[in-house]
């Protein structure tokens, strides 16, 4: 009885409030996570979908820049911390102020934490003061499933050609905690610079972290 007594208290310090609350959402968090559907330094693969604002959307009908894929969940800890702190909206900025299209995707599933319609998304990306080129609700999970996409944010740079540059982490600093994006490495603009420098992408994939999509 002792040594479970034991056992019990060990568990208890480590689910700290941040960490239990990531645990409740369903957090993904592991090295092994790096392998996806869509593979790096691979052709993207190509897809169809409407806007919530209405409008078709052909990812290589943008071939010829460069484009991030964003996926988000606006209820997942993750998610809010890069809001709540401006981080995601500054890197959505800078990216866009160098000919960057970004698209951000709810692969939520209806019923499943996260899913909105088109109206309820257009009031997140007001709320959120996003600059983002598109959003798209993807509630089949066909996209999600086509790239791979494991978290909230899981994030995807495509260069010019096509050609998946990157794909992982917002950054290299797992916590949810909001005052972990100082100092933190941003990966994506990393690979946006390297790109427009007409260079290789020197971080090209990390283990992707937050929420599990909802699928």
């Amino acid at each position: 009885m002792k040594s479970f007594f034991t056992l019990f208290g060990a568990v208890a310090l480590l689910l700290t409030p941040a960490a239990a609350n990531a645990e409740m959402y369903g957090e993904t968090h592991s090295k092994d996570d790096t392998h996806t559907s869509a593979q790096v330094g691979q052709a993207a693969p190509d897809f169809e979908a409407t806007t919530i604002a209405g409008e078709p959307f052909k990812l290589s009908d943008h071939k010829g820049g460069i484009v991030v894929l964003e996926w988000t969940n606006h209820e997942c800890p993750y998610v809010i911390k890069h809001y709540d702190t401006g981080n995601m909206q500054g890197a959505q900025k800078t990216a866009m102020e160098k000919g960057v299209k970004w698209v951000s995707i709810v692969s939520s599933a209806p019923g499943k934490q996260g899913h909105v319609d088109n109206a309820k998304a257009a009031e997140i990306v007001e709320e959120q003061n996003a600059h983002i080129t598109a959003k798209i609700i993807d509630e089949s999970g066909e996209i999600g499933h086509l790239y791979g996409a494991k978290t909230t944010p899981h994030m995807y740079v495509i260069d010019a050609e096509g050609t998946l540059a990157y794909a992982g982490a917002i950054d290299d600093n797992s916590s949810p905690r909001h005052d972990t994006v100082e100092g933190a490495t941003n990966y994506v603009l990393a690979a946006i610079d390297d790109l427009t420098a007409g260079q290789a992408v020197q971080v090209a994939s990390s283990a992707p972290y937050g929420c599990s999509v909802k699928y």
